[in-house]
């Protein structure tokens, strides 16, 4: 049998106002042509519920009873990593057979969905503490003077990466709780390798270092290119030097170096790359160099150089400006990777 069209809001409506100035059924059924048994029944709704809308339905039973539903929650909370096979198995073994698109379907009813998890920089105890010190003793740190921070940094720039990813299960805004994201280390192969530094005032020097860079390398690169830019870009004086925790950057010939140099350096917290400024020019410039499909490591260098040049200061600005935001982030996630 052919389904029915189901009437509109209007006819229902107006079947209900017929029925209150008194007609009959037969009479209503006649004037608006819908047949008598479908006037009666919308008639005996309206009577029953108030109401002549669509009920919600109750459709098929849940597969998943809500005692299975609290034991997936307390599965994937516990090990966001756990996957929906493991999960079948789990219900299996309890006595309730499903397929994993009904595990799928069951998680996003709870507001939970399969993402791929974040790499961030593995996090120790001590970390952790020293990127909560770091964020409270600076706090009050104005912006004009985090305007006068020279920040540096390097990178690897892969002229064809591949990125490897993991999923896990999270809600909404917790894709940097530590358990949904998958720790990484410093370093690892890449095609060229760049310095580089900037302040508020816009990009310092990017150069491309050739070969493996160790202390004397680094300092080679200090000399020659960080107080070049630090003029060229007007820095004032007792202006202050950021680098992260690298052993070439720690070392103790380093350390002399920037002493006798008579450098001021910010003391910096390990693994801390989400409030280095510069981590954001990076993306920056990987996102624009990819755009251009460098074919060969000579292009990639050169694209590189172009685009860093062309990032504008008051991108390098904003950057700075806004750089209390992620302290305050540092804190509020008790030390732990911020979003940024």
């Amino acid at each position: 049998m052919a389904k029915t069209k189901e009437l509109s809001k209007d006819t229902r409506k107006r079947i209900v106002d017929l029925h209150q100035t008194g007609k009959s059924e037969s009479t209503i059924g006649k004037q608006l042509g819908v047949k008598k048994s479908t006037v009666g029944a919308i008639i005996r709704k309206w009577k029953t519920y108030k109401t002549t809308d669509n009920l919600p339905r109750s459709g098929a039973p849940r597969k998943i009873s809500s005692r299975g539903v609290k034991m997936i929650m307390r599965t994937v909370s516990k090990n966001p990593r756990t996957t929906r096979g493991d999960l079948v198995n789990d219900l299996q073994r309890a006595g309730t057979t499903v397929t994993k698109v009904t595990i799928s379907n069951t998680l996003q009813r709870q507001g939970i969905k399969s993402c791929s998890a974040r790499r961030v920089p593995l996090l120790k105890p001590v970390h952790v503490q020293a990127r909560l010190k770091f964020a409270r003793e600076h706090m009050d740190d104005t912006a004009e003077d985090w305007e006068n921070v020279m920040w540096s940094d390097e990178t690897k720039v892969e002229l064809f990466g591949i990125n490897s990813t993991r999923r896990v299960w999270r809600k909404k805004n917790t894709e940097l709780h530590p358990k949904n994201t998958i720790p990484t280390v410093k370093h690892g192969g890449g095609n060229i390798m760049l310095w580089g530094c900037f302040s508020a005032k816009g990009t310092g020097r990017l150069i491309r270092v050739k070969g493996r860079m160790n202390g004397a390398m680094y300092r080679e690169i200090l000399s020659q290119n960080l107080l070049p830019s630090v003029r060229a870009l007007k820095m004032k004086r007792g202006w202050v030097f950021q680098h992260d925790n690298d052993p070439k950057h720690t070392a103790r010939a380093t350390k002399e170096w920037l002493l006798k140099t008579h450098l001021k350096v910010l003391e910096w917290p390990s693994q801390s790359p989400d409030i280095n400024l510069i981590e954001n020019l990076w993306r920056e410039l990987k996102v624009h160099f990819a755009r251009r499909q460098p074919q060969n490591i000579t292009a990639l260098e050169n694209i590189c150089m172009e685009e860093w040049a062309k990032i504008p200061a008051t991108v390098c600005a904003n950057l700075v400006k806004t750089y209390s935001n992620r302290l305050t982030s540092v804190i509020a996630n008790k030390g732990y990777v911020t979003k940024y």
